[in-house]
Formats: C-alpha cells, structure tokens, sequence
C-alpha cells in the first residue's frame, strides 16, 4: 500500500464503516462487528504511514482545488501523525466501552450513535492530515456537525439546549473568527498551506500578529480556551461514549491539535518570539488552567469536574506552545496523547461507576472502590496522570513543558504548571481517597445498603483498564511519540 493510498483510506474507512453500520442496523452483533472491524482496519491502515514519517517522508494527497492555488489536501507530518494514531487506537477502546455502555443502559437510537460516531471519527483523520488550512477547517466543521446528534443523544429538553450551546458557540467562533483568520492570511500571503518555520514572517508584521493570533485562537473554538468555553461543560449531558469523544478522542482533541499547528506552522516560533504583544496568549492559557482548576474543585458532579479538568488540561497544551520553546512545543505535542488516555480513563470509569450504580455525584462515591476495584483503581491512575505522577504519560509531558519554561526563562509559567499540579491533585486524590478508604454509605430506602453491586459489563471494564494501561505504557516507551515531536520542532534526536 503506498502512503497516499493510506491516507486516502483513512478518511474513507470510517465512511465505509458508516454505511457498513447503516445496512446492518437492524442486527445488533452485526452492526457492532462492523463497526469493531472498520475501527481494526483504520489503526491498521494508520500505522503503515509512521515508518516513513520517521524517515523524514511527508505523503501528501491531492483531491480536488476548491479555486486556483487552494486544493483539499492532505499531508502527514510529526503532529498529525502522533494525533492520528492516537484517535484510532482509541477508536478502538472506545467502540469496546460503548457496546457495553449502550447495552448496559439499553440506550435508543444505537444504529445513529455509531454511524455518527464513525463519521466523527472520519473527519478527525482529515483534521490530523490536513495539508492546509482550507482542508482543516472542512473537517473541522463535519465533525462539529457530526457530534451535535450525538451531543444530543437523549433528546430532552434540557440536552436540547445543551446542544444549541454546543453547535451555537463552535460554529459562531470557526465562522466568525476562524474563516476571518484564513482570509487575511491568503491575502497576505497568497497561501493557506502548513509550512515548517511559517507562512507569515515578512508578510503580517507589529499588532497586526497579534490580532490575527487572536483570531485564530479564538476562532479554534474546540480548543476551549475561556471565556469560549461553555460548550464543553454544557455537553457532559451527552452519554459517558460521546463524552470521551469530546475529551479524549477527537474534538478538544482536534482544538488543540489545530491551535499548536497553527503556531508552528502558519506563524512560526521565530515570528512570535520576535514580535511584541503575543504574550497574551500565554497568560490566556495561563488563566484558564487556574481558573479551570479552581471551578473543578467546587463540583460534585463527577462528569462535570472532568469537563473543568479537560479545559485546564487542554490550556496546557496552548500554553506549553505559547511559551515558544522548541522544548515545551515539544511537550505540548506529548501531552496530546497523555491528556488523551489519562482522560478517557476518567470518562470510562464515570461511565462504568453509572452503570452499575446509576451515581454521578462525587459525595455518592464512598467505599465505591471496594466493590468496583478495576474501575476506580483504572480512576486512580488516570487521575495520577493529570496530576503528572510518574510513573504516568502525563508526567512526561508536564517535564518537558517545565523544561521549556526554564529555558524560556518564563518564571510565571512554572509557578502556573506547580500550582496548576496542585489544583490537580486538590480535586482528584479526595476521590481516590473516599473510594477506597471510607465505609459505603448505606442509602437503600428498605434497609438494605444501596451499593450492593459488582463491576459494570466486562466490555467497559476492558477497555478503562486498557487506557489505563496505556496511560503508564507511555512513561515506559516513549520514544515513538518522542522522535516524532522532536521532528515537530526539528530537534534532532
């Protein structure tokens, strides 16, 4: 199979998957065989692009011009590759976790949850090898739409208007912001295309970076970046499935993804750091770590303390690239595919403690690790690697960001990252904590203890323990995603 053969199937399998999943919709095991084949083939078809990324080869695919100079392209470079194969490997887990979430909970509308799930999934791949910026806002825009109906999964009222927050905020700001930030680049530039170094130096110069930095930042909505952030909490109304999606598998995923490519490769660490009043946008992160952090300690839902976690988590990323240190770009790249397992661990085992208690609230967790110890001992090591504890993914990342922010001589930062680490263990170690360590609470109305129960399904249990796993694989065998960031930033290993 050529490259461009590869990545052309990329995109296409999870379409094929969906209309697969369409035909066999009607024959349940059929339909979740489908969808777990098409999920296989796509990981498959994804890691035979990785060796030639590390020998240097950038495979592009050329499919149509949109107008003169501005094709649909695509092309696999270090950050896509590292986003690409960790989407489709959790593809995998998460297909794993939703056939026994979706039966466990006797969910509706199942065909429509894994069509548009694998559409979703289709428009991350184009998103991750997105050869321009034409090209990724197209997919950026199918997989806004492509989440809403899973969003909305539920239908009530109340999920009704979570989903106007969702779709109302992600469109306004990537067509309103966003689109702005394309059409002044072309017209200083004459290209949209993803460059090493940057397309803008000599082209935009003084305030006017700063602005359209703005824009762009702003305009890349998914990565929640405060105050455009109220669509990501609003969401949690979705199923436990779709709220992994959001959080780990592809759309704050794809934000943040978008946000560091941006500064690579349009503006350019070279032009940023010459140029006066970039800095908000590290201080912008900065404070949504903290201010993140701070409103997660004040929530007892579950769901929602992991949604404020996710917008801190994501604002490391920005802020790890606003620093402008090959070193912390290089850490913003890790933490893509640490914040990743980490956090779908978390989600999977939220998700699991619903199934099989129907809890969702953190002072309903008493003792609740003793009857269900896969799933909260999966909690603890993904709550280990947010906070950044070796030996977790998430320590990895948290070291190479601190690095950078020393040889950026950027004080603030690091005492961001320290306290951040702080808040961190603030809101999740209580958890582990009243799980394992305090008698259940006896809540049954007939006298009985309301926390007579087991594990959830076995599909849910598997997959949290293999993201978990996954989560301290990556402290021990980092190197691939480590060769590829230092490819990001040209660092030669």
């Amino acid at each position: 199979m050529t490259p461009e053969t590869a990545i052309g199937l990329a995109i296409a399998l999870p379409l094929a998957g969906a209309v697969g999943i369409v035909l066999a919709g009607r024959q349940p095991n059929l339909r979740e065989t489908v969808t777990m084949v098409t999920t296989v083939l796509l990981f498959a078809t994804v890691c035979t692009l990785v060796p030639g990324v590390l020998a240097g080869e950038r495979p592009e695919l050329t499919l149509i011009d949109l107008f003169p100079g501005v094709p649909i392209r695509f092309q696999v470079e270090p950050l896509g590759m590292i986003f690409g194969l960790v989407a489709s490997f959790l593809w995998i887990v998460n297909s794993i976790y939703s056939i026994g979430y979706m039966r466990g909970n006797n969910e509706g509308h199942q065909t429509r949850f894994y069509v548009c799930f694998a559409v979703a999934i289709s428009s991350t791949m184009g998103i991750a090898f997105a050869g321009n910026l034409v090209t990724l806002f197209i997919c950026y825009e199918i997989l806004t739409l492509s989440t809403y109906p899973l969003v909305t999964h539920k239908g009530t009222p109340e999920v009704a208007a979570a989903g106007r927050a969702y779709l109302g905020i992600l469109l306004s700001t990537s067509i309103g912001l966003l689109m702005l930030a394309m059409l002044w680049t072309w017209v200083a530039t004459g290209t949209l295309d993803f460059t090493p170094g940057g397309i803008l130096a000599g082209k935009v110069e003084g305030p006017q970076v700063a602005i359209l930095l703005f824009l762009f930042m702003y305009g890349i909505g998914k990565a929640a970046l405060m105050p455009v952030h109220r669509w990501l909490p609003a969401a949690m109304v979705a199923p436990t499935p779709v709220s992994a999606l959001l959080h780990a598998v592809a759309v704050v995923k794809a934000g943040v993804f978008a946000v560091v490519k941006v500064i690579v490769y349009i503006f350019g660490l070279d032009l940023l750091n010459a140029t006066p009043g970039t800095d908000w946008l590290y201080i912008a992160a900065g404070a949504t770590i903290l201010i993140a952090s701070i409103i997660a300690l004040r929530q007892d839902n579950l769901k929602r303390r992991l949604a404020y976690s996710t917008i801190s988590q994501l604002s490391y990323v920005i802020f790890a690239a606003a620093i402008l240190a090959p070193i912390s770009v290089m850490g913003a790249a890790l933490h893509i595919a640490a914040h990743a397992f980490g956090k779908i661990t978390l989600f999977f085992a939220a998700g699991s403690i619903y199934t099989a208690t129907h809890k969702t609230e953190v002072s309903q967790l008493d003792g609740i690790g003793r009857r269900m110890p896969w799933t909260m001992g999966a909690f603890a090591v993904g709550s280990l690697s947010m906070i950044g504890v070796p030996p977790t993914a998430g320590f990895l990342s948290k070291w190479y960001m601190l690095v950078g922010a020393f040889e950026a001589e950027r004080l603030v930062a690091v005492a961001v990252i320290i306290v951040s680490t702080l808040l961190n263990a603030a809101y999740f170690l209580p958890i582990i904590y009243v799980a394992f360590f305090k008698a259940p609470r006896d809540t049954g109305n007939d006298g009985g203890s309301a926390d007579d129960h087991g594990e959830a399904p076995l599909p849910i249990v598997i997959a949290l323990t293999v993201t978990a796993a996954g989560a301290v694989l990556l402290f021990f065998l980092p190197q691939l995603p480590l060769d590829l960031a230092k490819q990001l930033v040209e660092v030669k290993p």
